[in-house]
């Protein structure tokens, strides 16, 4: 299955579970593209204790668009 995951969102919860969501995609064998737009395009300069963004962007074997 091919699924496009568009964040538009700087919250780091929401980039979080996004990535997560793409993440276990990939795992089960779908072509995952992850699109970021907006607010998105500022994922690197998220610092949350709480949500390891970076950690799911950076495990993500997909196409990802900034």
């Amino acid at each position: 299955m091919n699924v496009l995951v568009i964040i538009y969102s700087d919250d780091a919860e929401t980039i979080y579970n996004a990535m997560r969501l793409a993440n276990i995609g990939v795992e089960k064998g779908d072509e995952v593209s992850v699109f970021m737009l907006g607010k998105g395009v500022m994922f690197e300069q998220i610092d949350s204790k709480e949500f390891d963004v970076m950690g799911q962007i950076n495990q993500f074997e997909g196409d990802f668009y900034v």
